[in-house]
């Protein structure tokens, strides 16, 4: 069956349901999302939005600020950008019915939290739920317009270029055009054609390519993953963020314990109780996510303990339970009363700051194909994210995207092919499956233990030749058998830790989340600049290089 919109968004994150109501001003919307509506990133973001509303803020200390966390590689316009754009586009969630956090004593006044290293309060919060109420308040908006259709329990399976079109044929790399997705639906088993005169992929992140991670079930790469397929320019995908505090605990499925509650005042200390951070940094527990991470891990390994601890216990308990209502009520379902002792964590697969290359306007190397959220690297981020700077990123550059896809919907030129159906040949073979579907384990143990936050040119090649040879075991499989969402999602994964591995190695330094114990040292004279993985090419590139150049 085919499917036919003027917009075609893949994500129901706050970077594709944003996109797509400023697009049903316009014309029909379609989104794909595949688990439930609110299965996301942005559902499970706890700290906030980074803009500039204090009194005793600027954009310039804003910039300085993301800068600094991105250790020379942020892209400055990029950076300029979200940071200006910010308290508009927080403005405009308010007129969307999203409710944020207020000053008790000052109405009107946003209660501004403080992360590690930001400079100033200017984290825009709904207590530690932004993101739930983010999510919730835009989808349902969402569902509430006659322009958008959301099609849940649907899984895109490929990203639809002149590749697919009748009679094939070749087209030059700077001529690839996306025409929509072959998506998979969840509960007939059948793959659709969903065209598009304009496609968002806003897919999410990659924190399950780990054993450990906070992100949701979903986030296995698959945006990144198609894109690098259909031929799109990937960049820095070395630099995996691992959130320092994510909750240890058998039954905790690493719940995320936000950056916010160290800059409420909590303080990380070892299992004998030692506040260990002042050690690594000046900014202490303040200090930003990678130094923080590379500490626990340091401490971890140099007493032999499995975690390290987060204590809010010295600070007013009334005012702990206020602030942190969502992390407060799972910890006590867990049985763990962060008002009367420490919180277990250790570090976790959190963020990606790479993924597929996008410029300003959050276009991709694929014409007609735009990016935006964690599936893009749009030059914000750097070689570190400054925290809570994502969801800012994802609301400004999905915004910039719709005004660049307006200007080439109101020309009327966008012409749709003819696609021919999916080519369901093939049949599934349970018992072959049984010993397929084992390689999900295995790829996130060999990331986690090769690829983690320290890493070496031997455990990076293990990884690669081990990870390479469980890729050809899946495509051959993919190649024969009728495909399912595990399928599917086990070979998006394949692919990332693929690119993940090939660009740590590449990069021959250390710098922000990428840490290697042959090149420890930062290398500006010889590194500055995004590692491009363009089909089986990887090179570095000059941070603003255009995307013609790639």
């Amino acid at each position: 069956m085919t499917h036919v919109s003027d917009f075609l968004v893949i994500g129901s994150g706050v970077a594709g349901l944003s996109f797509a109501l400023h697009s049903a001003e316009i014309g029909t919307v379609t989104i794909l999302t595949k688990k439930q509506r609110a299965d996301s990133n942005t559902n499970h973001a706890q700290g906030g939005i980074a803009s500039v509303f204090g009194k005793d803020d600027s954009f310039h200390l804003h910039i300085r600020d993301t800068l600094k966390a991105g250790v020379g590689l942020c892209h400055p316009k990029a950076v300029e950008l979200i940071v200006k754009q910010g308290p508009e586009r927080v403005r405009e969630l308010e007129k969307w019915g999203v409710i944020f956090t207020h000053q008790t004593k000052q109405k009107g006044i946003f209660d501004l939290g403080r992360e590690g290293g930001h400079s100033k309060n200017r984290i825009v919060h709904a207590k530690d739920k932004t993101g739930m109420v983010l999510e919730h308040a835009l989808l349902e908006r969402v569902f509430d317009h006659p322009q958008i259709e959301v099609k849940e329990n649907h899984m895109a399976v490929e990203l639809i270029t002149e590749h697919h079109l009748m009679g094939g044929g070749k087209t030059r790399e700077d001529k690839v055009h996306c025409w929509g997705v072959y998506a998979l639906n969840g509960e007939t088993g059948e793959v659709d054609v969903y065209l598009s005169k304009i496609t968002l992929l806003a897919s999410g992140g990659t924190g399950r390519v780990y054993l450990h991670t906070t992100n949701p079930s979903i986030a296995k790469g698959d945006g990144i993953a198609m894109a690098y397929r259909a031929g799109a320019a990937v960049a820095n995908l070395e630099f995996m963020q691992f959130h320092p505090t994510s909750l240890y605990h058998p039954d905790g499925d690493s719940f995320l314990i936000s950056e916010a509650v160290r800059g409420f005042g909590g303080i990380l200390r070892t299992e004998s109780g030692e506040a260990f951070m002042k050690k690594y940094n000046p900014q202490a527990d303040l200090a930003p996510r990678d130094i923080v991470a590379r500490a626990i891990d340091a401490e971890m390994k140099k007493r032999g303990d499995t975690c390290v601890y987060l204590d809010v216990t010295h600070l007013n308990a009334a005012e702990v339970r206020d602030h942190f209502p969502q992390i407060n009520e799972r910890l006590l379902s867990l049985k763990i009363d962060m008002t009367r002792e420490p919180i277990p964590v250790v570090p976790a697969a959190h963020y990606m700051c790479g993924g597929v290359l996008t410029d300003l306007e959050g276009r991709s190397t694929i014409k007609s194909l735009y990016v935006t959220g964690e599936t893009a690297c749009t030059g914000v981020h750097g070689a570190n994210r400054l925290a809570s700077n994502s969801l800012l990123e994802a609301l400004v550059f999905s915004y910039q995207a719709f005004l660049d896809a307006q200007k080439k919907f109101e020309k009327g030129k966008i012409k749709l092919p003819m696609i021919p159906p999916w080519d369901d040949k093939g049949t599934f073979n349970q018992e072959e499956w049984v010993l397929i579907s084992h390689d999900e384990r295995e790829i996130q143990r060999l990331m986690w233990d090769y690829v983690g936050i320290v890493r070496s040119n031997e455990r990076l090649g293990r990884a690669g030749r081990r990870i390479n040879m469980i890729s050809d075991e899946i495509d051959k499989f993919y190649r024969k058998t009728k495909v399912t969402a595990g399928l599917l999602e086990l070979r998006n994964m394949a692919c990332v830790a693929s690119l993940i591995t090939r660009s740590a190695l590449f990069r021959k330094e250390s710098r922000g989340l990428h840490h290697t114990t042959d090149y420890p040292e930062r290398n500006d004279a010889e590194w500055l600049g995004n590692t491009i993985i363009k089909t089986d090419k990887t090179f570095l590139k000059p941070i603003d290089a255009p995307l013609s150049s790639i």
